[in-house]
């Protein structure tokens, strides 16, 4: 359902500072697959997201959804076709608008907009419904302003927004790495609950080694801008994180010397 063909992007192209995010990355996501992506900062992962996103225009190669070439489709061309949730939790929501008004939008995702209320009180009902089942007691409170929220609950909210209109394809940019560990696990069990639900085909970015590892049913480890290997099926079933360190070594060459990968990986 995704595939990428031979994609680059080069950012300063030209100067003394160009940096080679993608060189001709290719890859192909089947539906229901869920790819955990890792590498070292400048990796290229990132932007790899973007790219697929809408939201970085490759120099060369191709992005094809369903089978059609969406490379140069604005993000709200892809707006039905994928959700996304950031990094920080202030870039997925909208902080001046209500829990409840946030929802509404992201539930009109790809959709020609008119004039119209946007919290109908059997849409009022059905956010209190999903928001229930998050567990963080915001459903009671969707009247409240996103601003005043925590980091936690807004990624969970964020991340109801993304699912919310059943999206094709559901873009994970490190959507953890600012909150503390515990919010983060409580995040990420609703982050797995929700995708294997729709079985969702997810990418998800991460610092985590064993989050990488624990979560999905492909690994891909990028390395400069290329896909250095991937593990999956019953390797990946296997893999440690003394292992994939391991792997990283072989097929690179080089040691992994990002703190926050090793860190975050338990070694």
């Amino acid at each position: 359902m995704l595939a990428l063909h031979e994609v680059s992007k080069t950012f300063m192209a030209g100067t003394a500072d160009a940096v080679r995010a993608l060189d001709r990355v290719s890859l192909v996501v089947e539906p229901g697959d869920f790819v955990t992506i890792i590498g070292s900062n400048g990796a290229g992962k990132s932007t790899l997201l973007n790219a697929i996103g809408g939201l970085v225009l490759p120099d060369s190669g191709r992005v094809e959804l369903d089978g059609t070439d969406v490379t140069l489709a604005p993000v709200h061309r892809r707006g039905a076709l994928i959700g996304r949730v950031a990094q920080n939790p202030l870039e997925s929501t909208c902080a001046s608008m209500s829990i409840a008004e946030n929802l509404a939008m992201a539930a009109r995702r790809g959709e020609t907009r008119g004039l119209r209320r946007a919290v109908t009180s059997a849409r009022a009902d059905e956010f209190r419904r999903r928001l229930a089942s998050v567990g963080l007691g915001l459903e009671q409170r969707i009247d409240t302003r996103i601003g005043t929220l925590s980091g936690g609950q807004r990624q969970a909210i964020a991340l109801l927004m993304a699912t919310g209109a059943a999206p094709r394809l559901l873009l994970l940019d490190e959507h953890l790495a600012n909150l503390d560990p515990r919010t983060a696990g409580v995040v990420m069990a609703l982050t797995g609950r929700l995708i294997a639900e729709a079985a969702l085909t997810t990418l998800m970015v991460t610092h985590n080694m064993a989050e990488a590892i624990r979560w999905g049913n492909r690994l891909i480890m990028m390395h400069a801008g290329r896909i250095a290997f991937e593990v999956r099926g019953a390797e990946k079933a296997v893999l440690t994180v003394a292992g994939l360190i391991d792997r990283f070594h072989a097929a690179v060459g080089a040691d992994l010397v990002d703190d926050r990968v090793l860190l975050g990986g338990n070694v």
